[in-house]
């Protein structure tokens, strides 16, 4: 399992959910793989992101849940199952 992170760097809730996801990395049990979707724009519409932040936990690759949008501690606790 790991977690995709679609974001941008131009998106002010992108950068919130980062510090959200710094405040509790420890307690997430799942790599998280950061994707810039300026960068990797292929891999974001393969995925069908239509908005930042996006957070996409997958299992292989089959997705689990997703997420759109900036969310606080308790939000991702719950996100990833903690």
């Amino acid at each position: 399992m790991k977690i995709l992170k679609f974001s941008a760097g131009w998106c002010g809730p992108c950068k919130m959910l980062s510090m959200t996801i710094a405040g509790i990395r420890d307690e997430i049990p799942y790599p998280i793989e950061e994707i810039d979707i300026d960068v990797n724009s292929e891999l974001a519409q393969s995925y069908g992101v239509r908005g930042v932040p996006t957070m996409v936990l997958i299992d292989r690759d089959t997705e689990v849940r997703r997420k759109v949008g900036a969310l606080t501690s308790a939000e991702l606790k719950t996100f990833v199952g903690i």
